[in-house]
């Protein structure tokens, strides 16, 4: 996949899962090839998402995931992702994405509960972001450089202004990375003494 097309849908997603978050509305993007079955008539045909934001914005307002290739192009909607873990203590949605990003590229969401976006990468939740944080839609651009860097193993593109909380680290207001205590604690000593 071309990374520039995929940096680009990543951040075009997050963007309408905040404009979904601020309906109080829930969804789910799996970005990639996973097993899934479609629950609904698929009668709106295969569109480029990137060209078509409205309409995918309402195609993914209906229950089930929206399933997306990796070149942005729509695969399914109202489909329906098998849960192979649940995610204690949340509902369906989120065990669907936590079992789908074991095989996609990428997972993104929005919970209807808290209206809180949350990524998944590899079978882990990521990142969360909060969409009532003031002026989060300009952090974005920063979060999918970070998203990125996390796939590479590395948090260079943090920047300085974070915080270690007990859950993850605060990149900016409303948006906070998780991972493991090691894998956070390395990186951020890798980060700190670049120098």
């Amino acid at each position: 996949m071309a990374k520039e097309i995929f940096k680009e849908l990543q951040e075009f997603l997050i963007q309408v899962c905040l404009r979904i978050a601020k309906r109080k509305e829930g969804a789910l993007f799996v970005i990639g090839d996973v097993p899934h079955k479609v629950l609904v008539d698929q009668t709106v045909p295969s569109f480029n998402v990137l060209k078509n934001p409205k309409l995918l914005e309402s195609l993914a307002l209906m229950d089930g995931a929206i399933v997306i290739d990796n070149k942005g192009k729509l695969v399914s909607y109202g489909s329906m992702i098998k849960s192979t873990k649940v995610f204690k203590n949340f509902g369906t949605r989120h065990s669907a994405a936590l079992s789908a990003s074991k095989k996609a590229d990428l997972v993104i969401m929005v919970s209807e509960e808290d209206k809180k976006i949350r990524i998944f990468k590899e079978g882990k939740m990521v990142m969360q972001i909060d969409p009532s944080e003031k002026g989060i839609e300009k952090a974005v651009p920063e979060a999918v450089n970070v998203l990125e860097s996390v796939g590479a193993g590395t948090l260079g593109a943090i920047g300085t202004s974070l915080l270690v909380p007990s859950l993850g680290i605060y990149l900016l207001p409303g948006i906070v990375l998780f991972g493991s205590a090691y894998y956070l604690g390395k990186n951020i000593h890798k980060h700190f003494t670049k120098g």
